[in-house]
Parts: structure tokens; sequence; C-alpha cells
């Protein structure tokens, strides 16, 4: 059993700006270099400097290929070599699929024999202090420590878009007055959520973090932003370390596992490594907790289990920074304070190494990846690290059916993901039965990142969706596969800029765990995105002893099923098996728990199995409250429930409608407070929201395509 939906939601997200501009050299084989940076070291781990171009031998594909660009970066020697002027870009020209015409390279090479180190301060992961440690480290690594060789470039991220400060200079002056300027505090209040979201500059920047629908309380942003960091950097042949400035990175749950492995992947094909340095320092907390907030009460802080807690949550917010690290070349400095030592360090990880340069034989435009090799002549000892392989370039306007129908499929079969678009999504589940769960999927799509095909005063844009989850044994177990059109016009067409487009699908499972891989294509531009997740239904069983609830969604829209976009034939079976579906309206999941002022917000969630009193009937309380660290900020009137859901067992059903107005702007913990009086059990399930500072809202135009499986 399924169901699809697909809808263009209220504006919640700022205007996105101009569309991602790939800067860098691009890998590809029809009009670029394609530029392979080596390191070559000797048995004792002695960098080799005395190589020739005849003394390599390069391969794509296990073919031969000329060395058009050859270049030897020295970064050992004290003498400082002069920062040249900006060489101008090779124009673009077709090559032909056999061997190219010898062709005199133009100098690609801006900075030879420089070291490039990039500084990245993420202001919204880092509170005060941290921000002041980072802020200090890095004057004292500027003024003390910095080589002749080195250059250094300065990126900054706060409550707008990502920034390049400075671009690669060795002016310690210019560098240091970058710093100084950075105000502490800023981007800090992203804990209570700034006002100053709603005025941003927008400034067309590769990752703007102000969409706040998409970036606020999602892992999911910061490791975009690390992203479109190392394809800024692309621009540059040579290898570039990359200092991140944060105060840990930790996955929810429903995090985007494909979007950490593209942050990698955009780092490795850019020859970024990443440096995370964690900025807390050296970590060592009294059980009470520090005086920036009031401590708990009673004995269990000091017990082993709370410090237990403590400590796994620090480390779990260092493990995505060490995976990044680890998998791009680089290294995680944490749990120490002297952040300018861990700077240092990572500098002189970069050591010398060759640049080649190529143009590819394979002019096929089929975007499939091709495997380079590099060997060397007389040499049978010495160690080589380069990258193995590029992804070629693809004409998405001349696949066929059965080529885009063939990208899909490998895209949900291969390990390397595909983030063109960025997705957000959120899984529910909800029993049905003893052994049957449905599962609401519900995903967002920026509307800013969807190119529209005009024809005839309309616009359209088109969509694939396919899907898999597959248990813990990697068996198959249910599929989604989709295919809609959307037609927009008028002002309805200009506003999709700044409007998220929404597609939720449904699916029924048993208990288990179990892993969904979701791929989405824009089939004006071939643009694919990849959502991938680990996710448990859990086993709800009536003997349980705990009072039982299904997942709790959080929305702030709810709109008529007749309000469509896209339409394929709608079920009846399907619609009465969905619990977000009620009275001819579907309840919209907000996903990344971010609402405004203006709203209002909507809850649901189910009770399963709870005690009956001497009238036959269950009997359960509940309330909604709202909490800024201890302290209660609303609770609404207790709401008493004592009626099952039709068709749906021993179920009862839990609805709550707030307004927002009432709020200051800011995070949250938003809390159900349940108690079954005639079971004496209760039940706390909570999350994390944000609201923002009203604002003139759009009327929305939504759209749903039911399907079957």
């Amino acid at each position: 059993m399924n169901r699809t939906h697909v809808v263009l939601l209220a504006a919640l997200l700022m205007p996105r700006g101009q569309a991602q501009q790939d800067s860098g050299v691009t890998f590809t084989s029809e009009s670029s270099l394609v530029i392979v940076d080596v390191s070559v070291r000797d048995k004792s781990g002695k960098v080799i400097s005395n190589l020739k171009k005849s003394d390599f031998v390069l391969t794509e594909d296990g073919k031969p290929q000329q060395i058009s660009v050859f270049e030897f970066q020295s970064l050992d020697t004290d003498a400082p070599a002069p920062v040249p002027v900006p060489a101008v870009r090779e124009p673009a020209t077709t090559r032909p699929a056999t061997a190219p015409t010898p062709v005199a390279a133009k100098p690609i090479i801006r900075f030879q024999d420089r070291r490039l180190v990039a500084l990245l301060f993420d202001f919204s992961s880092m509170g005060i202090p941290e921000q002041s440690r980072a802020q200090k480290s890095a004057l004292k690594f500027i003024s003390d420590q910095m080589k002749p060789a080195d250059l250094v470039a300065i990126m900054s991220v706060s409550n707008g878009p990502l920034k390049m400060d400075q671009d690669f200079t060795d002016d310690r002056t210019r560098l240091a007055e970058v710093i100084r300027k950075y105000q502490i505090g800023a981007g800090s209040e992203l804990a209570a959520v700034s006002d100053s979201s709603d005025t941003a500059e927008d400034t067309g920047a590769a990752f703007n973090a102000d969409e706040t629908e998409f970036n606020i309380f999602s892992t999911d942003r910061k490791l975009v932003t690390l992203e479109s960091a190392a394809k800024l950097l692309a621009a540059f042949p040579e290898k570039k370390a990359l200092i991140y400035f944060s105060s840990g990175l930790t996955q929810s749950g429903f995090d985007n596992q494909a979007q950490l492995e593209s942050a990698i992947n955009a780092a490795k094909k850019s020859n970024v490594a990443f440096y995370p340095i964690d900025a807390r320092g050296l970590i060592a907390s009294a059980p009470a907790g520090d005086a920036s907030s009031g401590s708990a009460r009673g004995t269990s802080i000091f017990t082993g289990q709370a410090q237990q807690s403590r400590g796994q949550s620090r480390n779990d917010s260092q493990e995505s920074l060490a995976t990044l690290a680890k998998d791009t070349g680089g290294r995680l400095y944490a749990d120490d304070n002297d952040l300018a030592l861990g700077m240092e360090k990572a500098r002189d990880d970069i050591s010398s190494y060759y640049i080649l340069g190529y143009y590819s034989t394979n002019g096929k435009v089929d975007g499939k990846y091709r495997r380079v090799q590099v060997k060397l002549n007389g040499y049978a000892d010495a160690k080589l690290d380069y990258r193995s392989g590029y992804f070629g370039q693809k004409d998405f306007k001349k696949f066929t059916g059965n080529d885009k129908e063939n990208q899909l499929q490998q895209a949900i079969m291969l390990g390397e993901p595909v983030t063109d678009l960025t997705l957000t999504a959120e899984l529910n589940y909800f029993r049905l039965s003893r052994d049957r769960y449905f599962i609401p999927f519900a995903v967002k799509i920026p509307g800013s990142e969807i190119a529209l095909a005009r024809s005839k005063g309309a616009a359209q844009t088109e969509f694939d969706f396919i899907g898999q989850v597959r248990d813990d044994h990697q068996k198959l177990v249910s599929v989604v596969r989709d295919g809609i059109k959307i037609k927009l016009e008028g002002q309805t067409a200009e506003q999709l800029a700044s409007r998220p487009i929404a597609y939720d699908t449904g699916f029924t499972l048993p208990p288990g765990k179990y892993v969904m891989k979701f791929i989405a294509r824009e089939n004006t531009t071939g643009k694919l995105g990849t959502w991938e997740s680990k996710f448990v239904v859990p086993n709800l069983a009536p003997d349980q002893p705990t009072l039982k609830t299904s997942s709790v969604v959080w929305s702030n829209q709810r709109e008529a099923l007749s309000d469509a976009l896209a339409s394929v034939e709608t079920k009846k079976k399907t619609l009465e098996a969905d619990p977000l579906v009620t009275g001819g309206q579907r309840l919209i999941p907000s996903i990344t728990r971010v609402f405004r002022k203006d709203q209002n917000l909507y809850v649901y969630l189910e009770v399963y199995d709870p005690g009956i009193g001497e009238d036959q009937k269950p009997a359960v309380a509940a309330t909604l409250s709202f909490y800024r660290g201890k302290t209660r900020a609303f609770e609404s009137e207790p709401v008493r429930l004592d009626a099952y859901l039709e068709k749906r067992g021993m179920t009862v059903p839990v609805r709550f409608q707030a307004p927002l107005a009432q709020l200051a702007t800011g995070r949250y913990t938003a809390q159900i407070n349940l108690i079954d009086e005639a079971g004496k059990r209760f039940a706390l399930p909570r999350t994390e929201l944000a609201i923002l500072p009203a604002r003139k809202a759009m009327q929305p135009v939504n759209g749903s395509a039911p399907s079957p499986r």
C-alpha cells in the first residue's frame, strides 16, 4: 500500500539568490583539463622532488593519456615565491574523442610553490566562548606561525550566506584585519534564532545559509556549507587545506547520510582536505554542568550514567567531523586548548607535490566514472598518492527515455550519492495492526533550485522519484517510483524561487530496522538529489507495559486533497489508511521544525492500547508545553480523550492546534504530556523547534498525486 503527494508549500524560505556557480576547473573530457595532484615519496617518507614529465605514465580507464601540464609545487623552501597576477582561464573548446593534437598548455597554476590554507569560521555552530577562542587562535597563527610559502584565505558563515571574506594572500596585516572585524556573538543567537534572518543580505553565494526552512536544526546544512566551500576552492588545481572551526556536528537520526558522502566527494574532486578544529577546546565539565545554565535537581547528575551520557554526547558531536577529516586526507583536532597548534599541524600536512594535467581521449558525454591511474618509470618503491578518478560530463537534453530510466536505476544502486538537488526528508510510523505499520515519507526540495521549462506562456516542471527500502539483511522490502508533472502559471511561477516543493509517499512495513534511499530528479536540467537514512519501526505490541505512541507529526499546514498540482488516480483504501488524512484534508509534516509567529502549529500523534476505566472507555489526558531551557514558556489547557479511531482497534488520536503569535522568537523544546489515567502510565514525546518572526505569507498552491504500489 502506498500513496504519493506533491505540494508547493507556503513561503517559509527566503529567495536563494543566484544559482550555484561552478567557479572551478571542471573535470570533464569535453573542454577542460583533467587535473591530478600527485604526492610522491620514497620508502623513508621523503618527497621525491627531481622527477620529470617523462617519468610519469598516466592512464584513464586503461588508455594512455598525454600529459599536457606538468608542475612541481615546492613547499619546503624558506624563500617566499611572489604571488602572481591571476591567470586568464583557458577558453572552452570541444576536443575530439581520438588523441588530441598537442597544444601548448596555457598556465593554469595561479600560485606556484605556495601552500593554500583556507580558514572557515562557522559562527552558527559556535557559542560566544568558542567564537572568541577561534578568533584568538587564528590571530596567533597569522602573526606567529605562517611560513613564507603560506597563502591564507578566510571564509565565514553566520546567519547569512557563506562568504569569501578574503581571497588567498600572504598579507598578514590584511588577514588579521579581516579576523578582528568578526563580531563575537554573531550567529551564536541561532541557538535562539536571530530576528535578522529575514533581512540577511542576498549575495548570490554558492550556499545561502539563511534559507531558514532548510538550514536551522539540520546537520545537512553544515555539510552543505562544507561542500560549497570545497567547490569554491575548486578553481585552484593546487592542494588545499580547509580548516573548519565549529563546536561539533551531531546527526539527529533523520539526517541525510548521502549529504555526508557528498561533502566528502566534493572535497576529493576539488583537491581539498578537511581539518576540523573543535573550538570548545579541552572539555572537562563538572557533574552538574557549567555556569552557562541552571543545573538539574537531585543526585542523578552525579551518577555514572549521567556522566557517560555527557561523554557520549561529546563523542557524537565529533564523530562526523572525524569522518570528514579521515575520508578527505585531513585530521580532526579536538580536546586541546591550543587551537593554533592544530592549525599549524594542518598546514604542515601539505608537502611538495606534482600537478599533472591532461585532455581525456574519451569524448563521450555519458556522465560515467573514469578511473585514473598514475605510475612511475624506474621507481618501484615510490609511494604515490592521488585521486583515482572522476565523473565525466553528461548532457541530459540528449538522454533518451531508456537513458533517463537507466540513470535513475544506477543512481539508486551506486554507492556514491548525487546531490545537485537539496533534499530534506522525514519518516514517521503509525500502527495499523499488531504487525503492520503505515510509514509516511515526506520530502522537500527548494523551489529556487528548480528550473522551469516555459512554453506557450506557462511554466512546467517535471520530476521523477525512485526509492528503495531494505531491511537489516539488505533485502528489498518496498519500492517507490513516480513521475509527476507540475504546471505553474503567472505569479505562482514567479514565486517558485522562494517556495519549496514537497513530495510525500507512504508504505506499510512490519516492525524492524530499515534503510531508505531516495532519488529525486528534475527533468528540465537533469539535476538529481539523494536522501538516505536508517530508521526503526518499533514493536508497539499490546502486551508491552509502557504507554505506546506513534511518531509525532509537527506541522504548520493542512491542505485540501482537491488542491492538486498533479493528479494520479486516488485510491480510497490508501487514503483511509493514511492517519494524516482526515476530513478531506492532509497534514503536511514540517520536516525541519521551523515555524513563524503568524502561523498555527498542528500536532498529531496516536496512543495505542491505553487502560480502560469503569465506563469501558479510555481516559487519556494530554497537554502541549513549550520550554526555553528549564523555563516553561507556554502550556495548553489539558484535553481529555475517551474515544477510539474507527476501524483502528484500540487507537486514541491526539490532536493539538496552537497559535504561535504569543511566543517569542527563538528555539524551544516542545513536549506532549500524555497521562493514561486508567492505565496509570505516561509518556513525554518531545522535539526541538524554532519560531521565527512573522512575514507576509503567500497563498499556497498544493497538489497530490497518490499512485498504487
